[in-house]
């Protein structure tokens, strides 16, 4: 009840006798007072929201803060298309079926700056057998490029600028950071940038669909382990282009997609972190090898093992290379009876006190963590027997064709 209130009141009753006076009085009282109440109360009311909706914008600048590493799609884009490239080479005239258009045809690929030297990443597969390449930066500028590294068991070039990179017309060339691959999870946004069917400086996006993938390469007989999967759209001339987390970092090489299928394929940006520098100080890259070829173990092959109990883990050994490694040690492989059916063979339980159930683990590991000349402990189980064999690890031979029967043995 506010002044006028009061006013009106008052003069409604001036002509009324002191006895009824007193009482109008007292109800003007009793509605101050509950009018100083409700302000009171009011006031609180308002106080409080106005704090609960402060804490709400703290909570929500907080998660913004949080979240402040990510960078938008297009400032990602603008910051690497720079450091992203389109590489060709010719490719020999076809010797079956000449012609004008095979004499000049051309492989396409794509590449990232890795150093401020001029030095660029690609697919061992982009720049094939050549020794010079061609690359075209964003802006349209061509250069030489010559081929001074290659690994064709990781499908992993360095390739270095010809040319004075300060007399270069184009924006400095940026190299793109290398993140770590082993910290990605399943979930996590990815960016494809390269050249898809010759389309320049072409950005895609998706997840990481899995971690950990084997990309079999049946030219080498080997395969590439913790490979990336991605739904990010790769196509052909998307090879040797980076793959990218949110906060423009390199995670991956895209390397294979299956067409119309969503699924993308990318080296790991660890295997490159480990495998270029050698590939720049002495043009190739040495694997450890085992010599023999396993798969995993799965309902199917513990039947053809005598005693084995169907749920049993680990990697079965199908194939030892003569005078390899694993052969020097006495492991055996499956023997194939009159039939044509495939029985017994070691089974690898464990690498170095490691427990092995996969195949993945067990290459990745063997990749990873050791080297030519190193030792490693393999606990076998045969014949319902554990046996501990320590083998010294050799290099990698020239790339063999291995056997392509279901299931498909991979090479250690």
């Amino acid at each position: 009840m506010n002044s006028n209130t009061y006013k009106i009141l008052i003069f409604s009753h001036a002509m009324l006798d002191k006895s009824k006076l007193k009482i109008v009085l007292s109800i003007i009282l009793v509605f101050t007072a509950m009018n100083a109440l409700l302000t009171s109360q009011y006031s609180v009311m308002v106080a409080a929201a106005q704090q609960q909706n402060s804490t709400v914008v703290n909570v929500a600048a907080a998660a913004t803060k949080k979240d402040g590493d990510s960078l938008s799609l297009n400032s990602i884009f603008k910051q690497v298309e720079n450091s992203v490239v389109q590489i060709t080479r010719k490719v020999p005239p076809s010797s079956i079926l000449p012609s004008p258009e095979s004499e000049n045809a051309s492989a396409l690929g794509s590449g990232f700056v890795y150093d401020n030297k001029g030095r660029i990443i690609t697919n061992n597969h982009v720049v094939g057998d050549a020794k010079i390449v061609d690359i075209t930066l964003v802006d349209g500028n061509r250069y030489t490029a010559n081929v001074i590294g290659t690994d064709i068991f990781s499908d992993i070039a360095v390739i270095e600028i010809v040319e004075n990179l300060t007399q270069l017309s184009s924006p400095p060339l940026n190299p793109l950071i290398i993140g770590n691959s082993s910290e990605l999870e399943v979930g996590e946004q990815a960016i494809a940038i390269g050249n898809p069917f010759g389309l320049a400086g072409t950005m895609t996006t998706g997840i990481i669909s899995q971690t950990g993938r084997l990309l079999p390469d049946t030219q080498t007989g080997f395969s590439i382990p913790n490979a990336i999967q991605t739904d990010a759209l790769i196509n052909p001339g998307n090879s040797g282009g980076p793959l990218l987390n949110m906060n423009g970092q390199v995670i991956g090489m895209n390397t294979a997609g299956l067409f119309g299928s969503g699924i993308g394929l990318a080296i790991p940006s660890n295997a490159i972190a480990r495998i270029v520098p050698a590939l720049i100080e002495k043009g190739n890259y040495t694997h450890p090898w085992l010599g023999l070829t396993a798969a995993t173990l799965t309902s199917d092959l513990a039947e053809t093992v005598e005693g084995l109990e169907r749920n049993f883990k680990g990697v079965l050994v199908d194939t030892i290379v003569k005078d390899g490694p694993a052969d020097k040690v006495g492991m055996q492989g499956r023997i194939t009876d009159q039939y044509g059916e495939k029985h017994g063979g070691d089974i690898i339980t464990a690498v170095d006190g490691h427990n092995v159930i996969h195949t993945e683990d067990f290459i990745s590991y063997l990749e990873e963590q050791k080297k030519v000349g190193d030792k490693i402990t393999l606990t076998i189980y045969r014949n319902g027997q554990f046996l501990d064999l320590e083998i010294a690890l050799q290099e990698r031979p020239s790339p063999i064709l291995y056997l392509t029967e279901t299931p498909s043995p991979v090479p250690p």
